[in-house]
């Protein structure tokens, strides 16, 4: 399994808040914890940037998706209005989380709570060639729907 470096910085009063880690030795995703300050509430429906109390440094030719989590989806309806979220290499703002409620409680977000997972790629650019023609393919210029239900 290939590894590269991921240098972050904390954001100053998150020195409690555990750094971005894999919870087993095949995760492809590594846990972010909430940086509120006590806790904070999202009502069903509405959207919120909780941040994550850090700053990184990706190397170029890397992208960081972030991702919900499987159970907060399941259990609260709780996911990410953009995702996956993309952190691009060049980026070196604070990493914040769009979390939304789709459920139908109130879902209370405590500080270090596990809010979202982040799973870093190898990015790869594409060449865009201008062309009066495509290749034909079976399904060809058939919409949504069109293999199927």
């Amino acid at each position: 399994m290939e590894k590269i470096k991921v240098k972050i910085k904390r954001k100053a009063g998150c020195e409690d808040l555990p750094l971005p880690q894999y919870m087993s030795e095949y995760s492809s995703g590594m846990d972010i914890y909430a940086d509120v300050d006590k806790e904070a509430a999202i009502l069903p429906g509405e959207i919120k940037l909780i941040s994550a109390g850090f700053y990184m440094s990706l190397p170029a030719g890397y992208e960081a998706q972030i991702r919900p989590r499987s159970g907060l989806a399941i259990k609260h309806g709780i996911s990410i209005v953009n995702t996956p979220g993309t952190i691009d290499a060049d980026y070196r703002g604070l990493v914040g989380i769009i979390l939304i409620n789709h459920g139908k409680e109130p879902f209370i977000i405590k500080r270090a709570n596990r809010i979202a997972q982040m799973v870093i790629q190898k990015v790869t650019k594409a060449q865009i060639e201008l062309s009066d023609e495509l290749d034909e393919t079976v399904r060809s210029s058939g919409g949504f729907g069109h293999s199927g239900i």
